[in-house]
């Protein structure tokens, strides 16, 4: 799901639809467009999209053979997801350069916190879940607060019910489904002491993604583009040895080398550079 722009400098969404569905010529088609227009693409994927999208993409990166498209795949759930790629979206109106944005989003996901409110956690199979809340979720009018992100809780509502937030000011979005509450725009939030709280439509994965359509989803982010800009320009920055665009962290994004282990002097030379010494 693409997300409305953030502030007036927030750059477009492209979004792939159907790229696993339509004829492989017409996704190639349009990958090599995107790619010959903006220079570089960032592809964010769900871990929880089908098989088939998955593969689709990699055969379209392969296909042409390019070290210009970066395959980001977060683990977060729908919302949590949507809000990362708009904060990618934020950054590329700033002077960072394609490497260093591509690897923003494994800096970035570290200050999303993300869950939902559900009226069942009994086909939930992408957060542990214990036996009894399992069988606690069969009892008629039990709803669970789930946190995916960044370490991954669960309680059943009660008056004394919390999960534990960020610890640094973050806005909410909020995506209601087919179930009727308060909790998470009245108690959640001022626990959480969001300095913002907008709502949104619920995303088509999300139900799928949380296996029950009766729930909240909601997630926390950092809105303030100067704050994201700062974040990411902080983190020291390296040429990639391999294919040399400058990268943030271990591991290139686009071409996915890792920087090359040197092999450890023998033990002789070690103990005579420290008799020398």
């Amino acid at each position: 799901m693409a997300l409305p722009p953030q502030d007036e400098r927030t750059l477009p969404a492209v979004v792939l639809r159907d790229v696993d569905r339509r004829p492989l010529e017409h996704a190639l088609a349009e990958m090599q467009t995107l790619v010959e227009h903006h220079g570089h693409v960032i592809v964010v994927c769900s871990p929880a999209a089908p098989t088939a999208v998955q593969r689709r993409l990699h055969t379209l990166r392969s296909l042409m053979e390019s070290d210009r498209i970066a395959l980001f795949r977060p683990d977060l759930p729908p919302l949590g997801l949507a809000v990362l790629a708009r904060q990618l979206r934020q950054l590329a109106s700033c002077d960072i350069s394609p490497g260093v944005l591509a690897s923003a989003g494994r800096l970035l996901v570290h200050y999303i916190h993300a869950g939902a409110l559900l009226n069942s956690v009994a086909r939930l199979d992408r957060v542990p879940v214990g036996l009894k809340s399992h069988a606690k979720s069969w009892v008629p009018g039990s709803q669970f607060g789930v946190l995916a992100h960044p370490e991954p809780q669960l309680v059943r509502i009660t008056p004394e019910a919390a999960l534990p937030g960020p610890e640094f000011g973050t806005w909410m979005l909020v995506a209601k489904g087919q179930l009727q509450s308060d909790w998470v725009t009245g108690t959640l939030a001022p626990s959480w002491k969001v300095q913002g709280l907008r709502e949104i439509p619920l995303p088509a994965e999300s139900p799928g993604w949380w296996g029950t359509g009766k729930l909240i989803e909601f997630c926390s982010y950092l809105p303030d583009l100067s704050v994201l800009y700062q974040l990411v320009t902080s983190v020291r920055r390296s040429n990639c040895h391999w294919c040399g665009i400058d990268v943030i962290g271990d591991r290139c994004v686009f071409c996915s080398a890792t920087p090359p282990v040197h092999d450890s002097p023998p033990l002789k030379q070690l103990e005579n550079r420290t008799a020398v010494g």
